[in-house]
């Protein structure tokens, strides 16, 4: 809605647009609700697509988030090569890529937890937890929640280093665990890790958590169990973001829901999603890109479907608007499946720990909007696979099913390769390091630069960046 609002000031950045850009621009301010007419959508993609292929069109243009997220049309310019010869012959060659080398980024990254106050130990596994999910291809993950989600976080004193963990109840099989607000991200592997030796023992172990923070990529937690033979389960409830079928009230966190298998692939099975149709942070890397989030990931209070990112990211704090369930608003594509499963989630880390939810969790003072600590919870199980069943037997029955998936009849329309759980994200890794570590956009080098102004330690050992 805000994008076909907007549609006077797009017209006047734009300088000269061409016919075609015009026509479009009077299709969408004379059609508001265009995008539900099916003759409209058609027009529309047949302008766009003459339009995209206008040369020297500019493929930033505004006009193609606009058919993406309003019209579903999702049409761009053919990318130009490399270099692209002027009318006077001389060549103009587009500026590379910024690729930094995962142990430079995760070493910066572990500097930074230092010059907080955590521990060698703390830093060193938080420093993994993030630079995991950059190398899987998490990029919302990664380095892009440093500062924000954890640096930030501890200075507004809402989140602390180097706080202890302590066993508040133990069995042989079971612990419940308090966090003490300190850093999730080293939290979380010492508790599956407890999950972990419980089940080699006595063949299940299982951790709840209170107290903790953001822990980063379940998936880490799940990789953990089958990476030491065993089943993972894990999850974690966060600030309230969707909102329940029927509802537009952000009451129930993203809640992922996380299981690892071992298997005879070069990868594990790996299933590490949301329960929501979006997450927060894909939302936060949209607005890094500039670009509309997808219709249908989230609601306003008026049951409005949004789709302008730095509005939804502010009227997410004000709790305006809602991230909807798998599923989508609704029931008609089975939106009460994801908000029972977000509901489970939660549930598994409020009812064991007696912990907080909703605006307890929020993060945000609604009366005053001073920031306010989010004590989350957690819980990890870890089954020993050899209590069972030989690891070999079990990784070659895995296998068997996950390539028997990938090898079955692929669609006519598809892009000619079915993948399972964790695959992506193993050929992320395999793309990545080939490339010789990960991108960096402007906005995350500024990040960088950020906190190595503000700490003196860094700035002593982080004088030049590969990117400076």
């Amino acid at each position: 809605a805000s994008c076909l609002n907007g549609i006077t000031s797009i017209q006047a950045a734009s300088g000269r647009p061409s016919s075609l850009r015009a026509e479009l621009l009077g299709l969408i301010g004379k059609n508001p609700t265009g995008h539900l007419d099916g003759k409209i959508i058609n027009e529309f993609s047949t302008k766009l697509k003459a339009y995209a292929e206008t040369p020297g069109v500019d493929s930033s243009d505004i006009i193609f988030a606009i058919g993406s997220s309003i019209f579903g049309v999702d049409i761009s310019p053919p990318k130009a090569s490399a270099s692209a010869s002027s009318s006077s012959g001389s060549t103009t060659s587009t500026e590379p890529p910024v690729i930094v080398d995962f142990e430079y980024m995760k070493q910066f990254m572990k500097d930074v937890f230092i010059s907080y106050g955590c521990t060698e130990d703390q830093a060193e596994i938080s420093s993994e937890v993030l630079i995991e999910a950059d190398k899987r291809g998490i990029d919302s993950h990664g380095l892009g929640r440093l500062k924000p989600i954890y640096c930030d976080r501890m200075d507004q004193d809402i989140l602390w280093a180097n706080k202890p963990i302590t066993i508040i109840k133990e069995t042989e099989t079971t612990a419940l665990v308090d966090g003490n607000l300190g850093l999730g991200l080293s939290i979380g592997p010492y508790c599956m890790n407890l999950a972990i030796q419980k089940a080699k023992k006595f063949g299940v172990g299982f951790v709840a958590v209170k107290n903790s923070t953001h822990y980063g990529i379940a998936g880490f937690y799940a990789s953990m169990a089958a990476d030491a033979g065993c089943v993972g389960f894990c999850g974690t409830n966060a600030r309230p973001s969707i909102a329940p079928t029927f509802g537009v009230e952000p009451m129930l966190g993203t809640n992922p829901l996380c299981f690892g298998l071992p298997s005879d692939d070069d990868f594990p099975f790996v299933i590490d999603c949301a329960t929501s149709v979006n997450q927060r942070g894909k939302i936060e890397k949209y607005g890094r890109e500039g670009v509309d989030t997808p219709r249908g990931a989230v609601i306003d209070n008026e049951g409005i479907e949004r789709t302008d990112t730095e509005g939804i990211l502010r009227d997410m704090v004000l709790g305006k608007c809602a991230l909807t369930p798998l599923g989508g608003a609704g029931d008609k594509m089975g939106g009460y499946k994801g908000y029972g499963w977000a509901t489970t989630v939660e549930l598994l880390c409020t009812a064991f720990q007696s912990g907080p939810f909703g605006d307890d969790i929020c993060g945000i003072d609604r009366a005053t909007g001073a920031p306010k600590p989010m004590p989350l919870g957690h819980f990890f199980l870890a089954i020993n696979i050899e209590s069972l069943c030989s690891l070999e037997t079990f990784k070659r029955n895995t296998g068997d099913l996950l390539r028997a998936l990938r090898q079955s009849l692929k669609s006519p329309k598809g892009p000619g390769r079915i993948w399972t759980a964790g695959e992506l994200e193993n050929d992320a890794r395999v793309a990545r390091t080939a490339q010789g570590g990960m991108k960096v956009p402007k906005v995350l080098q500024q990040n960088m630069i950020d906190l190595r102004d503000k700490h003196p330690d860094l700035k002593g050992k982080y004088g030049k960046f590969p990117f400076e």
